[in-house]
Formats: structure tokens, sequence, C-alpha cells
């Protein structure tokens, strides 16, 4: 047979052949004297089961390992381990469908801010955002971002602590309050009367516990936030996305809460 004659007898293709034999999975046969190669049955039956081998999701590694006289795994225990794996990928599937499917049914519909972790989807239902405050969609943004970038257990911390800070109307108003007084300062300078204002109704507002570990006025490079990126870092970014009365306000809020936790 020659070698396109190989290739239709088993439904590959040609350049399949050539990059088997270009990987040693299938044996080249010697050229004859008129320059072309002749595939024997034998050609045929080795090709056709790498063909079956790949198309049960074997890679070609693990392929050549079965076909190999010195194979370190033979085929029984190569295919437990396939099984093995797509039992982990389907159990994974089925976990992400169940996920999206709670997305999907959630009474309100998404979030603007896509899809977020369980815990902060009740907070947002809980807390509203008033539809004319910017301030407000850049807080749900910058919750979205931590809630992403969390481990599990700094996610289910956040959670917590948010859910007991607005648990109630009274709070949930505060908060609508806060978001009204930061508007206010869009196009104020940093040394703006309110400014003192909203600074002190947002630190009463915030959870003392969210601070991070340290002064926030001093440079702590090796202080990390629980997504693993520098907390000042993540402060001059936060700070640079405020207009400057905005930026001045949150900066003298943590101060505020910095300070009452020495």
């Amino acid at each position: 047979m020659r070698i396109g004659e190989l290739a239709a007898a088993v439904g590959v293709t040609t350049r399949t052949v050539r990059h088997y034999h270009h990987l040693r999975l299938l044996p080249e046969p010697e050229r004859l004297a008129n320059g072309y190669r002749s595939y024997t049955l034998r050609h045929a039956v080795v090709l056709a089961r790498i063909r079956r081998l790949t198309e049960l999701g074997l890679g070609l590694a693990e392929v050549r390992d079965v076909l190999a006289e010195d194979a370190g795994k033979d085929l029984v225990e190569v295919l437990t381990e396939l099984d093995q794996d797509l039992a982990r990928q389907e159990a994974a599937i089925r976990e992400r469908r169940t996920r999206l499917r709670a997305l999907l049914d959630e009474e309100g519909g998404l979030p603007v801010e896509g899809p977020v972790s369980p815990q902060l989807a009740a907070l947002f239902s809980e807390v509203g955002q008033p539809s004319d405050s910017p301030m407000a969609a850049k807080d749900r943004e910058i919750l979205a971002l931590i809630d992403t970038a969390a481990t599990p257990e700094a996610r289910e911390r956040m959670a917590a602590l948010l859910g007991t800070a607005f648990g109630s109307p009274e709070a949930v108003a505060r908060a609508h309050e806060t978001y009204a007084l930061l508007d206010d300062l869009a196009d104020a300078d940093p040394d703006d009367p309110r400014v003192t204002e909203a600074a002190r109704v947002l630190a009463e507002l915030i959870p003392h516990e969210m601070l991070p570990e340290a002064d926030i006025d001093l440079p702590h490079s090796r202080l990390r936030s629980s997504g693993g990126t520098p907390i000042h870092s993540f402060l001059r970014a936060l700070y640079a996305d405020f207009a400057p009365a905005q930026a001045e306000a949150i900066r003298r809020a943590l101060r505020i809460l910095s300070e009452g936790r020495r």
C-alpha cells in the first residue's frame, strides 16, 4: 500500500500518518528502489489502534506508552486513569452547570458587574443600588474585584462582615447617604469642608475588620491583600480612579479607621 491508500483505509489523512512517523508512533517502512514506501497490513493495524486510542482521549505520549514493548503502563492501567480523569471532568462540568443555573435563576437577574459569588450577589440584592449614583456603581465594581481575587476563606469572611454591617434597613440607608455625599465631591477640591464629613460617615460605615492589618499611611511593601496584590499598590490604583476630593475622603476614612484600631 502507498501512504495515501493506508491513510484512506484507516480513515486519517496522509499528513497524520507523516506526523505519527515523526513522533515515532508508527514505524516508517524502507523506501523501495523506485523511491516509494510500501506499507503492510501491520502498519494499518497499528495506525488503526492509534486512531482508536486517540479517539478515547489518550494523548500521543500515552499512546506511545501503550504501543511500546517496554511500556511502563499497560492498556488497562492507561484506560483506567483516563476514565478517572473523565469522571473528574464530568463532576467539574456538573458543578459549573449548577452554578450557572443558580445565576440564571437569580431573582432580579444578574448584577451588572457580572457573575459574582452567591454571597456577594445576595449582599448586592439586599443593599440595592441608587440608579443615579456613580459612587455606588464603583463600590460594587470594587467589591466584585475583591470577591474575584480573594481566597474562598477571605471571600466568606468579607461576605459575613458586609452582611452584618448592612443587615438592616437603617444601615442600607446610611450606605445610600454615604454614596450621595461622595457623589457630591466629584467636582470639589480636596480641601473642601465636605470631605471631612464624608470621611467621617464613610469610616462609620466600613467594618473595622476589613481594614488591612497595618497603618495605611506607611509603605509596607511586603503587605499583601488576600488576592496577592500589595495593599498600597491597590490603594494607589483605587485613589487614582476617583476624583481628588473623593480620593481624599476615602484616604481620611481609612486613616480614621486605622487610628481607631490602635
